[in-house]
């Protein structure tokens, strides 16, 4: 079955030979150095480096996650997605920690071990364990890429996914490899008006079909069971489909995604995109204009949902349905996983002549002469499987040509998000693990065809775990709640904390990895909150324990780092360094810092609010948001924006 017109292919084709001619196009700048081919020089301006990093939070993989939960519940789906799709941490990222990154000068996050902790063999080590720990967790981040981009590819070409997403995923490997960093940004420039102009698009042909937000309201129910859709406050308790049932005690999921997004924005910013930024002010200005181009991600998002609402209303009318279709599934493939059950829906729509006829027989006469363009939305689960709302409504409800250029741009959105973390991932790699312990003589020329291996292989494993994972929101969970979880500790008290030495972060480090992947193998379904507090107290523990039995980083080390960072926090011995107008304009600074992050919150979850609400036609809801986002705006204004053009010239 060819699920897109000549035209549709006929685009993308073109957009990713393009995409390869501009790779090849800045291989020579981007083999300059490792400065070059890792930041970019150093010399980018802040928002080219603002939308790369917009690009970075754009995946197509995340789109369809949250999109699946706007789907299921309205406009409170962003409270659940506060545990990484609503990037709370931008607010760390633009207040403070991005600054304090860049100050360093240095690459990676594996070489700043060695600004914070010194030369000796524990920072040696710390080095190295943390170029290892952030390898893996790119590895991870890929493979939920993958995984996403799989669904995403299943639907739209006649071919197993497990090919196309190969076939994809090879061209945007060869274009990371030959551009660099150069690269990354010039195509998340380009990428970034494609996105742009598809969430325009998506959002308003939402707008149209609602007729008001009562008549939507109805119909959600009717299609999710769910009373309060058009709702934006947050319940105590609220219905879930089999597979989400987790997720119904909403407050309480939302208080401990909360508190993990602000423990893990203590300890963000040792990004690429902040190592080589210019300036402090450019780290703010990136980071604020990162926040304002995903606000766009979000009417895209509500309108795939609300168009999705009205598809699945229209394909099955009676949900038991879908029930018995997976039930027909599961008798003739009864050892079927959920991890398969994608690729096992697409063979039965594009090749039925390769399993039982009695099988197709049974589908065509219980879903009807178009079987085919429903079977895909039927979950392993016995229900509409919400991660195939967005791919569905773009091959149902999206005419010929527009079809295509909406599908670039998630391609556009996959591409941005993976080639930004192999980058980094490539770049721990060469600079940490090859050039700092293998060959530190290495030439440049030598330097950058590892990073070529190196990024082959990052991606090669992480395509080998994407497509055994059972569901993209399952991977996305245990690498929020548990793997990165689990290095909340170390992350954030090498910042804070005078006495945190290499030995600690090594032992926090070691425990919440170590901790993650034995939880992962042995206890895979232990519930997100009992993931977050588990790894969380043993990282934190690890990295006490581990700095106080051991002897402290030197003095020497510990006052070049606190006098180039400037940090606030536990810095008793340290805060003599600083005297008279030095120490006053410090402690106003740390002050104005961190009075910014609670504004920059509500900003930022209030920008997200209203565009939905607009979509849906929720205006009610829309007014009562607004004046908590001018809030917002007063106190970024104030304790932000004005001090930003005070410090620096």
């Amino acid at each position: 079955m060819h699920s897109l017109a000549v035209l549709d292919y006929a685009i993308i084709g073109g957009y990713l030979a393009v995409s390869l001619v501009m790779g090849v196009l800045m291989t020579r700048k981007a083999s300059a150095g490792l400065d070059h081919y890792f930041l970019g020089g150093r010399s980018l301006p802040w928002y080219l480096l603002g939308v790369a990093g917009m690009a970075n939070w754009f995946d197509l993989t995340g789109t369809m996650i949250i999109t699946s939960f706007l789907y299921l519940l309205g406009p409170r789906g962003l409270f659940i997605e506060f545990r990484g799709g609503a990037v709370l941490v931008l607010a760390f990222l633009l207040a403070f920690t991005g600054k304090w990154h860049r100050r360093s000068g240095c690459m990676t996050a594996a070489e700043w071990m060695t600004y914070r902790f010194g030369a000796g063999r524990a920072a040696a080590g710390v080095r190295l364990l943390t170029a290892v720990v952030n390898i893996l967790i790119a590895v991870m981040m890929l493979a939920y890429l993958i995984r996403g981009a799989s669904l995403f590819l299943g639907l739209f070409f006649p071919w197993p996914p497990l090919y196309t997403t190969l076939a994809l995923i090879t061209v945007t490997t060869l274009y990371t490899m030959s551009a660099g960093f150069y690269g990354v940004v010039l195509t998340d420039l380009v990428q970034g008006v494609i996105v742009m102009a598809s969430c325009a698009i998506i959002g308003l042909l939402a707008w149209q079909r609602v007729p008001d937000s009562a008549s939507l309201a109805a119909l959600a129910a009717q299609v999710t069971g769910n009373q309060d859709w058009t709702s934006s406050r947050p319940a105590w308790h609220t219905p879930m489909p089999a597979g989400y049932a987790a997720y119904s005690p909403m407050i309480m999921m939302m208080l401990f995604y909360l508190a993990r997004n602000v423990l893990g924005g203590f300890g963000t910013g040792a990004e690429p995109r902040y190592f080589g930024a210019r300036s402090d002010r450019d780290c703010g200005l990136q980071s604020l204009l990162q926040g304002v181009m995903v606000m766009f991600r979000w009417p895209l998002m509500i309108g795939f949902a609300v168009m999705g609402l009205y598809l699945v209303h229209a394909l099955y009318p009676d949900p038991a349905v879908v029930q018995r279709a997976a039930a027909l599934i599961h008798a003739q493939y009864p050892q079927v996983t959920a991890g398969s059950w994608h690729d096992l829906t697409s063979a039965l729509v594009n090749f039925p002549a390769e399993h039982p006829a009695g099988l197709i027989r049974d589908l065509q006469a219980l879903l009807g002469p178009d079987w085919a363009a429903k079977l895909p939305l039927v979950g392993w689960a016995g229900t509409v499987n919400p991660e195939q709302i967005l791919p569905a409504v773009l091959l149902n409800l999206v005419p010929t040509g527009l079809k295509g250029l909406l599908v670039v741009a998630m391609f556009a959105a996959m591409m941005s998000c993976k080639n930004g973390m192999v980058n980094a991932a490539s770049g721990f790699f060469v600079k940490d693990l090859y050039q700092n312990f293998l060959r530190p003589r290495a030439a440049t020329r030598e330097l950058i065809i590892a990073s070529y291996a190196s990024t082959l292989a990052i991606v090669a494993v992480a395509f080998w775990f994407g497509v055994a994972a059972a569901s993209i929101n399952n991977l996305w969970s245990w690498l929020v709640m548990s793997l990165t979880s689990g290095q909340l500790a170390p992350q954030a008290l090498r910042l804070y904390w005078w006495r945190c030495n290499a030995w600690g972060v090594i032992g926090g480090t070691v425990l919440g990895a170590v901790g993650a992947v034995l939880q992962r193998a042995f206890y895979p379904q232990l519930p997100e909150t009992s993931q977050f507090l588990l790894m969380t107290a043993i990282s934190f523990l690890g990295t006490i324990a581990g700095s106080l039995l051991t002897a402290p980083t030197p003095l020497a080390v510990v006052k070049n780092f606190y006098r180039t960072t400037r940090p606030f926090g536990w810095w008793g011995p340290l805060r003599d360094e600083f005297q008279g107008a030095a120490r006053a304009a410090m402690d106003r600074e740390n002050r104005q810092d961190l009075a910014t992050v609670p504004f920059a919150l509500l900003w930022q979850v209030t920008l997200f609010l209203l565009p939905m609400q607009l979509v849906i036609k929720s205006y009610d809801s829309f007014w009562c948001t607004l004046p908590l986002f001018l809030v917002g705006v007063a106190g970024l204004y104030h304790f932000w924006w004005r001090p930003l053009w005070a410090r620096e010239p």
